[in-house]
């Protein structure tokens, strides 16, 4: 073979190579809730009955286990493509590290127990491997995505309820601060108005106090929680304190721009079970299982 030839294949060797360029990892998606579906496997309703039992796990017990479907981690092996995952949300509370993530690749038929390490002596890969085998797969095999996601993630609850860990942290958590959107206009009304009558009657401090006590309890009726009922509170209490600083025709316009600012959906489209959630810190190290179906 010539000189001339050898050149000519490799020239044609680096001009194939420059069109047709490796295939790109698969972008780590954004983490916008505990349950992440880049498929479309689960219904709106499967979501969010699992993201709550996942919420109220992570209140009672401290530790947070996250679910992401996506179509497939190609050409990454789903070991790689899930623990680059567990770097970027970093799942589990920051140095006790017990975070969980059970990523599933659809159409790889493929699927991985991503584990923190605070909980590789009660998320053991044996341990991980059976929950898989024993309640994830069969499931996945007759079709049903939903159920065998489902009874996954209660094993791993269930497992990790069995760990000593930190207890959670009973600080106030203002995360879910977008639920109190809708109550801003009432809030605004309701210490304008009502206020107004109950500072005639009882004196401004007491009907002040009064005001924010009676929207406090309203919050607290409406969401449920004692967080989003303080503040709502302590916003009735300071706008019906300072109430007589603003004449009243400036506090009727103000309360026309607000129900106009609520009503513009903004706030109702959001998902606040989704938008708050975030990962509290944790590391992983590739203690876990994978298997297939």
């Amino acid at each position: 073979m010539t000189a001339r030839l050898w050149r000519a294949l490799v020239a044609f060797a680096l001009l194939f190579v420059f069109a047709f360029p490796a295939a790109a990892d698969v972008p780590v998606p954004q983490l916008t809730g505990r349950v992440v579906d880049r498929t479309g496997t689960l219904s709106s309703s499967d979501i969010a009955a699992l993201s709550q039992k996942l919420s109220d796990f992570e209140a009672r017990k401290g530790s947070q286990i996250a679910v992401l479907i996506v179509p497939t981690t190609d050409p990454e092996t789903i070991e790689q493509f899930s623990i680059r995952v567990a770097e970027a949300w970093k799942i589990g509370r920051k140095k006790v590290d017990d975070g969980a993530i059970l990523v599933v690749a659809k159409n790889d038929r493929h699927l991985r127990i991503e584990v923190g390490y605070g909980l590789e002596g009660a998320l053991t890969d044996v341990t991980s491997r059976r929950i898989i085998d024993e309640a994830i797969t069969p499931k996945f095999r007759e079709g049903d995505f939903a159920g065998g996601i489902s009874a996954g993630a209660e094993r791993m609850m269930r497992v990790v309820d069995g760990e000593p860990l930190p207890a959670p942290s009973r600080s106030v958590n203002f995360a879910n601060l977008d639920d109190i959107g809708p109550l801003l206009p009432v809030a605004l009304f309701a210490s304008l108005i009502v206020g107004g009558f109950l500072r005639a009657l009882l004196g401004r401090l007491l009907g002040s106090v009064a005001t924010g006590s009676v929207i406090g309890l309203l919050a607290m009726l409406i969401l449920g929680s004692g967080a989003l009922a303080l503040l709502a509170g302590i916003i009735g209490f300071v706008l019906s304190f300072i109430a007589d600083l603003f004449p009243a025709s400036t506090g009727t316009s103000r309360g026309g721009s607000w129900s106009g600012g609520s009503s513009s959906g903004g706030w109702s489209s959001g998902s606040s079970s989704s938008g708050s959630f975030s990962g509290g810190g944790g590391s992983f190290g590739g203690g876990g299982a994978s298997g297939s179906w």
